[in-house]
C-alpha cells in the first residue's frame, strides 16, 4: 500500500465513522423527544408500599405484586398477563383497559377497582374481593371466581369488551 491508497483508507473510515455518529446520534434524539421508556420485564414488586404509583400503558408481563399495597395505583391500559397480585390491596386501583390475561389475583383486595374494559381471561381470582369495582366492558372468560363474588359481580355486570368483543354478563356466566 502507498500513502495516497492509505490517506484515502484513514479518510473513508473517519468518514464512516462520522455517519455511524450522526445515525446514532439521531436515534438517542428521536428516543428522547418522543419519550420512549423501555418495557420493564419481570419485576419484583413484592411487598412494596407503591400507593399512587404510575404504572400506566406499561409492559409489566410476568412480574409480581405479591402482598403489595397499590391503592389508588394506576395501571391502565398496561400489559399485566401473568402479573402475580397475590394477596395484594388494589383498593381504588385503575385497570382501564389493562391486560389482566392469566393474572393471579387470589386473595387480592380490589374494592372499588375500575376494571372498565379490562381483559382478566384465564385469571385466578378464587379468594378475589371486588365489592364496588367498576367493571363495564370487562372480560372475565375462564375467570376462577368465588361463587358468592360471582354473584355480586352480576349484579353490575355490563358492556361489551372492546377488544374481545365479549359480553361482560355473559363471560361471568350470570344467569
Amino acid at each position: 500500500m502507498n500513502f495516497r491508497q492509505i490517506r484515502d483508507f484513514n479518510f473513508s473510515k473517519q468518514v464512516c465513522t462520522g455517519i455511524l455518529s450522526l445515525f446514532l446520534y439521531g436515534v438517542i434524539s428521536i428516543t428522547l423527544v418522543l419519550g420512549f421508556v423501555p418495557p420493564a420485564f419481570a419485576l419484583d414488586y413484592n411487598k412494596e408500599i407503591l400507593i399512587e404509583a404510575d404504572f400506566s400503558g406499561r409492559d409489566l408481563s410476568d412480574s409480581s405484586f405479591t402482598k403489595a399495597n397499590l391503592k389508588q395505583s394506576n395501571f391502565s391500559k398496561s400489559n399485566l398477563r401473568g402479573v402475580s397480585f397475590f394477596a395484594a390491596n388494589l383498593e381504588s386501583v385503575d385497570f382501564t383497559g389493562a391486560d389482566l390475561t392469566n393474572a393471579t389475583l387470589d386473595s387480592a383486595r380490589l374494592i372499588k377497582a375500575n376494571l372498565t374494559n379490562a381483559v382478566l381471561e384465564g385469571a385466578f381470582a378464587a379468594s378475589a374481593r371486588f365489592e364496588g369495582a367498576i367493571i363495564d366492558g370487562a372480560d372475565f372468560t375462564d375467570v376462577l371466581l368465588r361463587d358468592d363474588e360471582q354473584k355480586k359481580l352480576c349484579q353490575v355486570a355490563k358492556g361489551i369488551n372492546p377488544v374481545t368483543k365479549r359480553d361482560t354478563r355473559e363471560t361471568l356466566m350470570c344467569p
